[in-house]
Formats: structure tokens, C-alpha cells, sequence
């Protein structure tokens, strides 16, 4: 008996140690994108069944994809892509700056804008750079195993929660979660981090309604170390 406890306590050990390990080595290779200084991405966000996408529920919240660039001065440029418009914004520190019908405009006066605007600038305050994100997830993922040619762990159920609720409205408040769940993936190529994926479903509730949210947002990195970013004068002046 004591012999298969001991064969037990010896089993979970060696399982704790494979799972650390793991999660050393994504958070390596976050760190190692980080400390490359400039990189591409290209994310997209699979909506189940036309649910929620980025802040609520319908299909006409379903994002489309965002194409990304960090140079080495940490300027970051992004495309997203929302139905049949593409928005072009610029990050660098806590300032930013968007393309508009109007022309460009810092965060703060597109915060004080109504309609799509104003939720553009609640999405880019709270922007994570993919370096960034993928090791702020690889801290909350437990149990890193290896899963094909990826790891996978899940997420607990207030990561799952934060992910969902990210994007509200400046100064709103966060919509009411019940059952969150999520999941995520990391893949990783001589030790470099080339993609991640994460996984979150629960209910939200938004204006007394009940919406299902089942979405998958996966993120693709290349150009490592070759990036660059041109920002437009006007931009530039809404950074400063």
C-alpha cells in the first residue's frame, strides 16, 4: 500500500515538473518576441453560431481580423477590420490615435465621440501587445501539457471571465458573466513564440438580455525583428 502511494506522490510530482517546464518555456518564448523589439501579427476571432464578438451579442459584433506591427520603439500600428470597414489606429505608451471620417484623433477625444468610435477607443485602451498577452496568459494557464504540436492548458474561471468583459465601454461597467470558461494553446518554433489561441464561453448579460458567448480569438506572430512602422504626420501630432 505504501508503495502506491509513494508510486502516486512520485507521479504527480513528475507531472507538476512537466508543467512547469512548459510554462517556462512559453513564457521564454514570449519573452524572447518581447526582447526581439519589433514583430507582425495577424489575429482573428471565431464567433460560434453568430454570438458575441468583441463587447456583445449579434452578428454584428463579430470582428474581423486585425492586422498588427510593433517596431523596436514600442510605436504600434493596427488595422481591424469591422465589417466592411478597416480602422486604423496607432499606440505608443498610453497615448494612441485613430483614423476617422474626421481625420485622425487622439483616444481621449475619440472616447468623447458617440457611436463606433467611442467602443475603438475602450478596445485600444485596453490593448495587450501579443508579447504581452501571451505571457499574461501563460500565467494564468494551468497545467501546460502538450497537446499535438502545441501546449494547452485551461484557463480558470475568472481568466475566462476577464477575457470576456475586456472590451466594455469606456467607464462602463462590466457586464454580469455567469458560467465562464476558457482554454488555451501555444505553439512555439526553435523557441520562438508563433502563435497562440484562446478559447472562452460562458453567458453575458447585457441590457437584461442574456447573450451565449463562444469565441475563439487565435493570434499568428512573423516578421520577428524585421518590423517597422510608418505613422502619418497627423498621427504623429495626436501622440505628443
Amino acid at each position: 500500500m505504501k508503495k502506491l502511494l509513494f508510486g502516486g506522490s512520485v507521479l504527480i510530482a513528475a507531472a507538476s515538473l512537466i508543467a512547469a517546464d512548459a510554462k517556462n518555456e512559453i513564457t521564454s518564448a514570449a519573452k524572447k518576441l518581447a526582447d526581439a523589439g519589433s514583430y507582425s501579427w495577424k489575429q482573428t476571432v471565431d464567433v460560434a453560431g453568430g454570438g458575441g464578438g468583441g463587447g456583445g451579442g449579434g452578428g454584428r459584433f463579430r470582428p474581423g481580423p486585425t492586422e498588427g506591427k510593433i517596431a523596436k520603439d514600442g510605436t504600434t500600428h493596427l488595422a481591424m477590420t469591422r465589417g466592411d470597414n478597416t480602422i486604423e489606429a496607432v499606440l505608443k505608451g498610453e497615448k494612441g490615435a485613430i483614423k476617422t471620417q474626421d481625420g485622425w484623433q487622439s483616444l481621449s477625444e475619440a472616447a468623447d465621440a458617440e457611436g463606433p468610435t467611442r467602443f475603438i477607443a475602450g478596445v485600444l485602451r485596453n490593448f495587450k501587445a501579443p508579447a504581452a498577452e501571451a505571457q499574461d496568459l501563460a500565467s494564468k494557464a494551468s497545467d501546460l501539457k502538450k497537446d499535438g504540436d502545441a501546449y494547452a492548458a485551461d484557463l480558470s474561471a475568472d481568466a475566462a471571465k476577464s477575457l470576456m468583459t475586456r472590451f466594455r465601454r469606456p467607464g462602463g461597467e462590466a457586464p454580469e458573466v455567469s458560467d465562464p470558461k476558457g482554454s488555451v494553446k501555444f505553439w512555439t518554433k526553435d523557441g520562438n513564440l508563433s502563435k497562440y489561441q484562446y478559447h472562452v464561453k460562458g453567458k453575458m448579460n447585457f441590457n437584461g438580455n442574456d447573450i451565449d458567448i463562444d469565441r475563439t480569438t487565435t493570434v499568428e506572430i512573423k516578421q520577428v525583428g524585421d518590423t517597422k512602422v510608418d505613422v502619418p504626420e497627423e498621427a504623429k501630432k495626436k501622440l505628443s
